[in-house]
């Protein structure tokens, strides 16, 4: 007996000839259910053997080229980069910099020239993610000194300064010396980085499929890595009773966008209460629902270096535990491709809103709420 769990279909609905596989080449009835809700083909694995062998031939072969998020280290643990249809979430407690490595991952991907990307925040307008990536430029190129670099903090204060000094005849931000640099490597990228500021109404999982569908009619196929700030933000309409009911719709939206449309896909997702509380953030402290941790191909954790090194590292040198704050670990939790409870460290410079992408393997011990408290 054929049965799925979906549909329930028995040798007795189908008829015969369906039940045989076709061979390549034969001209017969393919195996198939038409249902309320959508079709099932199953494919031999011949079939499939088939199709990659044309996609091989043809040169469609995206899924097998993974795309580099741009910080060394964590690219060399998820096998260079992340893949068609993987999705990718980044957990961690406000102020650890979340949609700061979000971005910065964007703009290392917009600036590679493998894909545009497409990157939705319901937290900021669109401006506001435009001054943190000049802020970003201007560091980048500096690091580790950050000569000539432009604080975020600074950034609107040099584009109103743009605007008094040359008055009302028509200023041009590019006459700014300061930002001139910045904006001009954004020049160059730009127009592969998509930015959106999210909506409670507009921005649905079905409206996010379909602004990657119409990408795709746009682009001539051009490869897309879409990303979210954050999960738990997209709105359900309506509105389901409990945030663990939307959250498992989300996390099963997104995912399925990520395959049925064969794009990598990067969600932040918020803690809960117990993980703000936690001497140490880990997987099973992301808001919302157990489905995010069964349907996330790699979840990567935030934590701040000095909250979760352990005390031995420090007793014997109280002034070291100064320094661990300018780091935040970044613990590879899961990885469907690869190695996982990986701890990489990248130090903050969030004064220029960004990371120095040269970051490093955890030397220290750190604690393990799962194993003991320290």
């Amino acid at each position: 007996m054929v049965t799925n769990a979906d549909a329930s279909v028995t040798n007795a609905e189908l008829p015969e000839a369906e039940l045989s596989a076709p061979q390549s080449g034969e001209n017969s009835a393919q195996w198939r259910f038409d249902g309320d809700g959508g079709s099932m083909v199953p494919l031999s694995a011949l079939d499939v053997l088939l199709n990659l062998n044309d996609k091989v031939s043809t040169g469609h072969i995206a899924e097998y080229q993974p795309v580099p998020l741009g910080f060394t280290p964590l690219d060399k643990t998820i096998g260079t980069g992340l893949r068609s249809g993987e999705l990718l979430l980044l957990g961690g407690a406000q102020g650890t910099g979340k949609t700061t490595m979000a971005l910065q991952m964007a703009r290392n991907i917009a600036s590679g020239g493998q894909a545009n990307v497409l990157y939705i925040c319901f937290e900021h307008e669109e401006e506001y993610l435009l001054n943190r990536l000049i802020a970003m430029e201007s560091a980048l190129t500096h690091l580790p000194h950050k000569t000539g670099a432009i604080k975020l903090q600074d950034v609107r204060k040099e584009i109103l300064g743009t605007w008094m000094a040359e008055g009302m005849g028509g200023p041009q931000l590019a006459s700014n010396p300061r930002l001139r640099p910045a904006l001009d490597r954004i020049a160059r990228y730009g127009q592969n980085l998509f930015l959106l500021r999210g909506s409670q109404t507009a921005s649905t999982i079905d409206n996010i499929r379909s602004l990657v569908e119409e990408h795709k009619k746009l682009s001539g196929n051009r490869r897309l890595v879409v990303f979210v700030d954050y999960l738990q933000k997209i709105p359900q309409h309506p509105e389901p009773d409990t945030e663990a009911e939307k959250v498992t719709f989300v996390v099963n939206g997104l995912k399925d966008i990520a395959l049925s449309e064969e794009v990598p896909l990067i969600s932040i997702v918020a803690a809960d209460k117990e993980g703000l509380k936690a001497s140490r953030l880990r997987n099973f402290h992301l808001r919302g629902s157990s489905a995010i941790n069964y349907e996330a191909d790699i979840i990567l954790i935030l934590n701040e270096k000095y909250h979760i090194v352990a005390k031995v590292n420090i007793e014997f040198n109280p002034y070291q535990a100064q320094r661990f704050r300018d780091w935040v670990i970044i613990t590879v939790e899961k990885n469907r491709g690869g190695m996982d409870n990986v701890d990489l460290e990248f130090e903050k410079h969030f004064e220029f809103a960004c990371f120095d992408p040269n970051g490093r393997t955890v030397q220290e011990k750190l604690i393990e709420e799962r194993l003991y408290n320290d």
